[in-house]
């Protein structure tokens, strides 16, 4: 390309390699410097202290100036006086060298980086003694890139970036850009055509729509959790208690006015209040950045972004530090399954279908309109599992909950025939979905974290080890436990005898996973009604049924998560625009769910037998699972050495007294815990201690005579 041509194509805005005609150059007389300055009056080349080195000639209208650099002169400066009559002495972003190294970019492009957020995004850095922000970004089939902010007047034509043809990274240092600067990618695609303006996809902090900058952010936050990571990252604790609030920050609490609580607001009146309710670990619905308040996170725009709404990232910091500091471990929602469409964001990105799949068989949800990442690309891949422990040893995030993985899975999830395409062995199972799963799953292992599966169907062996033919996650919500118990509970008690077997079923299949049990906000929304609204009776049934419901939860084999509001018995729907009903704590019968469900944590967390063998038929008997007439059911919970505690549920409103169930023991047994106890609202019901009888019942070698109250769970221990 002549002189010429390079600079028309740079004053058009088309110069794809501008490194290798701005900046120094040697000619054969000596070395020049050009700059390309448009709306600059003059510029003069000087060194570091100021000190004129040469008169920049104006080589075209535009902007562009050409001086020769003087004899053993390394480094310059430019000295740009522009038409407003300001004068700026800034360096020469295109005089640096390329700061991603061989191995840098063979990683990156053979797509196992680890740490791929370290070298793309923006980062600052410190090059011969000046100090700037290097900008990196994956557009392989981009005929140009530029940054472009306030810096350049957005003009893309002064920042185009270095490309290196090997993996398509585009990468450039421009010095004096710090911490706040925003920023957005100018991008044209292979045929020159201006693509709508992108935000960094590794961008760690975003201007609030319809701004939708990127902005440059290096964190300085101290943390404090050493303690709680020397104790918790040293792989997953399946026999340790876990009883999860899941929590959407936007509407917990909100501020007098409306407005939104901080997160570290929500440090110093969120996580306490989770530390006194006995849950141990907070999760939180996507932090992600996200332009749809709408979508409660889950249409992320910005995977290593804390959204703006709370803070900055280091306020984010500050939230998880004091969560540890309380003795509660962190779960985020994490949204690896499709991405929104909007134009800033991952769409289209280069001008190709980049991140997702090209064809809309395989590349969109029409359910959702979102977009699906393509997982048989190395650098797709890259990307998410990137951003996966980025959270984890960034934000010291314990676990991810990752959304939506049925849809993952199948090609054909929610399709029509005609409307997907097979894998290569004309199945249904997304192949490279399931690849990258075990992948992701191995890595958040080895960095000491845990991982949760929203998998809604009989996919085999979501939990189990990926060397054990598993998919590799640590847990696995059980749907199927939360839709019939659900339902069971929803029926009218005279009629439950003939729905027995939706409270019994879900003990055929406990032991084949490692399962939480969800009530989680997608069980309150969308005309489904409150967990209260769904118990039927009159108010007094409702909660002594949620009470019990809520009993035969902790007292049933696998990990608990309750979503906000269900623990203080939230009447309405779950609305994101506004906070929880907090003042239905003025009524007796609301406060006493809260004390119910603090009482619950306490006893679930204390009592190993409720909580050591979940995932194993050691740790579960049933003693009599067919009363259906009564609607009665009882069963043993054992931990690891034997011990063990009686529960029993009567889900009708009957008094039953001198209700006969066999124990594996002679001794005395007393109640841990009753629903129907006046503290919680209940009728108080007294349970007194009762001795033994040599008569067995139930194929056990002794039997106790209980009162049953009405529409309650009751939990015994024998007296030792």
């Amino acid at each position: 390309m002549t002189d010429e041509s390079q600079i028309d194509a740079l004053v058009a805005g088309r110069h794809n390699n501008p490194f290798a005609f701005l900046g120094p150059h040697k000619t054969r007389a000596g070395r020049v410097v050009r700059t390309f300055q448009p709306d600059a009056k003059s510029v003069d080349l000087v060194d570091r202290g100021g000190r004129k080195l040469a008169s920049m000639k104006r080589m075209h209208a535009a902007g562009l100036f050409e001086a020769q650099l003087p004899p053993r002169k390394r480094s310059y400066a430019l000295r740009i006086t522009w038409q407003s009559g300001d004068v700026q002495q800034t360096e020469d972003p295109y005089r640096f060298a390329s700061t991603l190294g061989e191995m840098d970019l063979y990683l990156l492009g053979e797509g196992s980086d680890r740490y791929v957020y370290r070298k793309l995004g923006a980062q600052l850095r410190t090059l011969q003694g000046v100090s700037g922000t290097r900008f990196a970004v994956w557009a392989p089939n981009a005929s140009r890139v530029s940054v472009i902010g306030d810096f350049n007047a957005w003009d893309g034509r002064r920042h185009v970036m270095r490309v290196h043809p090997g993996n398509g990274i585009w990468e450039i240092f421009i010095p004096a850009i710090g911490n706040g600067a925003l920023y957005k990618y100018e991008i044209t695609d292979s045929n020159g055509k201006l693509l709508p303006l992108k935000a960094d996809p590794f961008g760690t902090f975003h201007e609030p729509p319809p701004g939708n900058s990127s902005i440059v952010f290096e964190s300085d936050y101290e943390w404090r959790d050493d303690d709680w990571l020397s104790q918790h990252r040293d792989g997953p604790h399946l026999d340790a208690p876990t009883s999860i609030y899941e929590v959407h920050l936007g509407s917990w609490r909100r501020k007098d006015d409306g407005s939104y609580l901080s997160y570290r607001d929500l440090a110093n009146e969120l996580v306490p209040y989770v530390a006194d309710m006995g849950f141990t670990h907070i999760e939180l619905l996507p932090v992600t950045e996200h332009p749809f308040d709408g979508s409660w996170g889950y249409q992320p725009i910005g995977m290593f972004a804390p959204t703006q709404r709370f803070g900055t990232p280091d306020d984010f910091r500050a939230l998880i530090d004091a969560c540890h500091a309380h003795g509660v471990g962190v779960i985020m929602d994490w949204v690896p399954a499709h991405f929104p469409n909007d134009e800033h964001g991952l769409r289209f990105f280069d001008g190709t279908a980049l991140y997702e799949h090209a064809d809309p068989r395989k590349g969109a949800h029409a359910d959702w309109g979102t977009l699906i990442f393509n997982y048989g690309r190395r650098e797709v891949i890259n990307y998410l599992i990137g951003n996966a422990l980025y959270w984890i040893d960034e934000f010291h995030i314990d676990g991810l909950r990752v959304d939506a993985v049925a849809s993952m899975l199948y090609l054909d999830y929610s399709r029509e025939d005609g409307q997907w395409v097979p894998n290569e062995f004309g199945g249904n199972e997304n192949l490279e979905a399931v690849a990258f799963l075990k992948r992701l799953n191995t890595e958040i292992h080895a960095h000491g974290a845990t991982s949760y599966a929203e998998e809604s169907t009989a996919w085999p062996s979501v939990s189990r080890p990926v060397d054990a033919g598993g998919l590799g996650f640590t847990y696995k919500w059980n749907m199927g436990w939360m839709n019939d118990t659900l339902a069971y509970m929803s029926e009218d008690p005279v009629h439950r005898k003939y729905h027995h077997d939706k409270m019994t079923f879900g003990l055929v299949y406990a032991f084949n996973e490692n399962f939480v049990l969800p009530l989680s906000h997608d069980e309150v929304v969308h005309g489904k009604r409150s967990i209260l609204g769904r118990m039927p009776g009159d108010r007094w049934q409702q909660f002594a049924n949620l009470r019990a419901y809520y009993g035969v939860m902790f007292a049933h084999p696998g990990k608990k998560l309750q979503f906000m509001g269900n623990e203080i018995a939230q009447q309405d729907e779950w609305n994101h625009d506004q906070s929880l009903d907090w003042h239905l704590l003025d009524w007796d019968s609301h406060r006493g769910i809260q004390t119910l469900m603090r009482d619950l944590n306490q006893l679930y967390t204390s009592t190993p037998a409720l909580h050591e063998i979940d995932f194993d038929g050691r740790g579960f008997e049933w003693i009599d699972w067919n009363d259906s007439d009564s609607s009665v059911l009882s069963w043993l919970r054992r931990d690891s050495h034997g011990n063990f505690v009686v529960c029993v549920t009567s889900m009708t409103p009957l008094l039953r007294e001198s209700y006969t169930i066999g124990v594996p023991e002679s001794g005395s047994y007393r109640p841990l815990l009753n629903t129907d106890d006046e503290r919680y609202g209940g009728s108080g019901v007294s349970i007194p201690v009762v001795a033994s009888k040599n008569d067995g019942q139930h194929g056990r070698p002794y039997s106790i005579d209980l009162t049953l109250p009405p529409l309650a769970t009751v939990i015994l221990e024998k007296v030792q």
